[in-house]
């Protein structure tokens, strides 16, 4: 049986759909060479926080960014501790790191999400902030994370990279906390044209420090409050974005669409678990990650047959050479460590169509098939 190849991602076909509408305006921007801030950016910023439900969304210049300066505006430094889920990209724990702090990492549920529990037994009295990361697009347990912080005066500082549109009953992400973070890289749900983030927050003080701290530390020219950073939403990245907020909502419908029809197809094949979502969660399945044994053949098998995958992520923060320091061991947080030798992430994306996953699925099914013949 011919099949087709299909990419782990496909922004070819979104950048398509959205060329009408931002051709025009970049051609404005070269014109006018207004390349830094301006309507395009404030636009964006006022239009994705009326989309979250904050106050402030503040441009930067990518997600690390956002999160370092995040902190930074709630004056989390040297000596303090900030909890973070041992599975999760390392820019979360990274800009941690950044401004001197020691990110305590803790271990995940079975949605592979912040574990409160483990963040009740993490708490020192060191600890600043809780990070729960809102992964793979589904929305982590705020609500669970708050009732463990509140009443140690901990921040709650949400990690909302792979989560444009998600929510809980407790409301969307990125708006669950004191402040979150995002990344619009290009595969995000909701993606730049190259590297931009932002910070979003309801409180004014830490919106002001932002945008202050990430323009050189300066609202008025040549004026320096302090020693901040350049790291600003550009104009050309505000105008993409434009274009694809107004298209999110369906994108991330497709993206459901796309995880039942998964799910669908993979209800006869038990060798392979499927991702659950959490109770109360609207999630945009910005990755779709199953879990199998073998996974390095499998994955590898799927290559062999044109089928793009990713595993997000392959070794859990306190088994990288970046963090060996910190003295974590191998065991020590069983969850993340088990999931990250199954976790294999599907092509996922708004535009992928029945049959390629119809395909994706017939080539799963294929390698991790001949893996169980050869191991009998």
């Amino acid at each position: 049986m011919n099949r087709q190849s299909v990419p782990f991602l496909d922004l070819a076909q979104q950048s398509a759909e959205i060329a009408e509408d931002v051709l025009p305006v970049w051609h404005d921007i070269l014109t006018k060479a207004a390349f830094i801030g301006g309507a395009e950016v404030s636009g964006f910023e006022e239009e994705f926080a009326a989309y979250i439900g904050v106050e402030h969304v503040i441009g930067v210049g990518n997600g690390t960014d956002a999160l370092e300066i995040a902190y930074r505006a709630l004056a989390i430094g040297p000596g303090d501790e900030v909890i973070v889920p041992v599975n999760t990209f390392i820019a979360t724990a990274e800009a941690v790191t950044r401004v001197g702090a020691t990110p305590v990492f803790v271990d995940c549920d079975e949605h592979l999400l912040i574990d409160p529990q483990a963040v009740a037994a993490a708490i020192t009295p060191r600890t600043r902030a809780v990070v729960p990361v809102h992964l793979y697009g589904q929305t982590a347990d705020v609500e669970a994370i708050r009732a463990v912080a509140d009443p140690h005066g901990l921040i709650v500082i949400e990690d909302a990279a792979q989560s444009q549109g998600a929510h809980s009953t407790a409301g969307r992400a990125g708006a669950l906390g004191r402040v979150a973070a995002t990344s619009f890289y290009p595969g995000k749900n909701l993606g730049a044209a190259g590297d931009a983030g932002a910070v979003m927050t309801d409180d004014d003080d830490v919106a002001a420090f932002v945008r202050n701290y990430a323009a050189h530390g300066s609202t008025v020219k040549y004026v320096h409050d302090r020693a901040g950073a350049n790291s600003r939403l550009d104009a050309i990245h505000a105008v993409v974005l434009r274009a694809k907020l107004r298209r999110l909502e369906a994108w991330n419908a497709a993206r459901r669409t796309a995880a039942d029809r998964y799910r669908e197809l993979l209800a006869d094949m038990p060798e392979v678990a499927v991702p659950v979502t959490r109770a109360g969660n609207t999630d945009v399945w910005h990755l779709y990650v199953v879990q199998v044994d073998d996974r390095d053949d499998v994955a590898a098998a799927l290559g062999r047959q044109g089928v793009g995958v990713g595993i997000h992520y392959p070794y859990p923060l306190h088994l990288t050479a970046a963090y060996k320091g910190l003295g974590y061991r191998r065991g020590q947080f069983p969850v993340a460590e088990a999931a990250a030798a199954r976790i294999l992430s599907l092509p996922m994306f708004p535009h992928l169509s029945a049959d390629q996953q119809v395909d994706v699925v017939e080539a799963l099914r294929s390698a991790v098939r001949a893996g169980a013949v050869a191991e009998a």
